[in-house]
């Protein structure tokens, strides 16, 4: 409820964002200041009409609360008085596991889960622990083996971590042949609150310890969550009492009967506030009849599935935009942010795509926008939720001056997608030099200078020492990978210099560029997967007369692959 008084939005304000320095005034003219500030206030008056009318709420109240303490700077900034508002309150061997760990299919809202529910009976709700999947196998009441989850068929041996975790028995109440166990090692938290807290970090700080070759204190820390025993007792209430007796007794609390979605959003919605012995990141629900063990994959699971935590929405304000320019041709636009935290993720910049869908934005430097974390933690722009008045055009680069074969040299305009040419070459998909990367190149083009794609190949030390940053050590390093590029195979030279990758396989076939240049348009049409556009790609990378520099001088640099 939009009820506190400026004093507490401020502290509100300072104790989400206390990891950023402080705002500071925007550098612009005191009349654009006033304009912008009467802009906003004006969009804030409007917003608290809707919300005290009409009971509406536009935007969210921690987005509102950003921008009314944004107007707040800016009034101070210009040397208004502030009014008080109410304001929102706002191991190294790799071990097959014996049964597979299956994965969870993510539903997006209330009504997915409804849906998966309808026709399904005996179904139980658990947290979906922010944690580390492992097995543990027990064989004649000794653990065996402790694994990461891995690719699901394989992982990690973990087991010499195991005897410094005292939430994994090393002996349990079962003598049986083997006794198989998946469960996620988590972090102990004492009073975690997902919902102000986020993630803390706390996968990685468990993922960090036991990738680490020597124990450490926070194994001491670390407990166990089971959520699937393969194989085990039929009937829950019996496999939670089982699993309490071997030594599992956490799961028996966080595993709970539900009969409607309401049950499920009943406890989804109180362990997102409640104090909570670890970190989450939604819940899980799952059917008490699975199949039997040997069945499962490495594959969603269809008797379980997870119905995630809203994700991190956050507002922050565009400080810059930037485009890159890939080996390819493709025009990427960036904006740059002030920076900010999400979950346990420090981001300051997003990726809007093409110059086309930065157009359909319509976002400026100055505006505000709510970021949220898509799949894989990548931030994403979800939305502009306010514009400044001041709004010029941008010149950005045409794509249409772009594509496969443009900027083989950096030539004025060219240097991003030459730089991003260079990347590639030296990168695991062409020539594997280690050393050779982004800020290399740039020294390198900076400091030779490079004129194109293949002028390193005749540097020697001296020259190499000589570039602004890089000393004479790592100008022996870096000399020493060029020696091992020039003996890299034909194929490895094809794709690092660009060639169509569709068409890589057959061309390494005929192992000399001259037998690649006697090719016919009526042998690649009938190479398999290539057709006539394809076709007409590939010969006019083949002719394209700086391609045709290029390999020259790798002839006369007396290349293996090009003798």
């Amino acid at each position: 409820m939009r009820h506190l008084i400026i004093s507490l939005m401020f502290l509100s304000f300072y104790s989400v964002a206390s990891d950023v320095s402080p705002e500071t005034c925007p550098v612009w003219s005191s009349a654009r200041l006033t304009q912008e500030t009467r802009q906003l206030t004006t969009q804030l008056a409007q917003w608290d009409k809707d919300y005290h009318q009409s009971g509406s709420s536009p935007i969210e109240d921690a987005v509102y609360d950003n921008l009314r303490q944004k107007q707040q700077l800016w009034l101070q900034c210009a040397g208004q008085p502030v009014p008080v508002i109410a304001v929102p309150g706002g191991d190294d061997a790799v071990y097959a596991h014996p049964v597979a760990h299956t994965g969870l299919s993510k539903l997006r809202d209330k009504q997915d889960v409804a849906n998966w529910m309808r026709g399904r009976k005996n179904l139980w709700v658990q947290p979906k622990i922010d944690g580390v999947a492992v097995s543990l196998v027990y064989r004649h009441g000794k653990l065996a083996a402790l694994l990461s989850r891995g690719d699901g068929q394989k992982g990690q041996n973990w087991t010499t971590k195991a005897a410094f975790i005292p939430s994994i028995p090393l002996k349990i109440a079962d003598i049986g042949p083997e006794l198989v166990l998946q469960g996620e090692l988590y972090l102990k938290m004492t009073g975690h609150q997902q919902s102000a807290e986020g993630g803390v970090n706390a996968r990685s700080k468990v993922a960090g310890a036991m990738m680490r070759t020597s124990a450490t204190e926070l194994l001491n820390q670390m407990g166990v969550f089971i959520w699937s025993w393969p194989d085990g007792p039929v009937v829950m209430s019996d496999h939670l009492q089982r699993l309490s007796q071997l030594g599992f007794p956490v799961v028996s609390e966080f595993t709970l009967p539900v009969s409607t979605v309401d049950d499920v959003a009943k406890w989804r919605d109180a362990w997102f506030v409640r104090p909570m012995p670890f970190a989450t990141d939604g819940v899980v629900i799952r059917q008490e009849e699975e199949p039997a063990g040997k069945y499962w994959q490495n594959k969603p699971a269809t008797w379980a599935v997870a119905w995630k935590y809203p994700p991190v929405r956050q507002l922050t304000e565009v400080s810059g935009i930037s485009t890159t320019t890939g080996r390819s041709g493709k025009v990427t636009v960036i904006l740059n942010l002030k920076a900010l935290k999400l979950d346990d993720k420090w981001v300051s910049k997003v990726n809007v795509g093409s110059v086309s869908r930065f157009k359909q934005w319509d976002v400026l430097v100055g505006d505000q926008v709510a970021i949220t974390l898509a799949g894989q933690g990548i931030p994403r722009l979800d939305e502009v939720v306010w514009r400044v008045s001041e709004r010029p055009q941008m010149e950005l680069p045409d794509p249409q001056s772009y594509g496969p074969l443009s900027c083989f040299t950096p030539e004025t305009g060219c240097r991003a997608q030459f730089l991003s040419r260079l990347i590639w070459l030296s990168g695991a998909e062409g020539l594997d030099m280690a050393g050779f990367g982004g800020a290399t190149w740039q020294k390198l083009v900076d400091g030779i200078p490079l004129n194109s794609l293949t002028d390193w190949l005749t540097l020697d030390e001296k020259e190499m020492s000589a570039v602004p940053g890089i000393g004479i050590k790592q100008a022996q390093k870096l000399m020493a990978q060029i020696q091992l590029a020039r003996q890299k195979s034909f194929r490895r030279w094809l794709s690092a210099l660009g060639f169509p990758s569709f068409a890589l396989t057959f061309a390494q076939q005929q192992q000399t560029w001259r037998q690649i240049q006697q090719l016919t348009p009526q042998d690649w049409e009938m190479t398999a997967g290539m057709g006539k556009k394809r076709t007409s790609q590939v010969l006019d990378f083949i002719h394209h007369q700086e391609v045709a520099a290029m390999i020259d001088a790798l002839k006369q640099a007396q290349l293996p692959a090009f003798q």
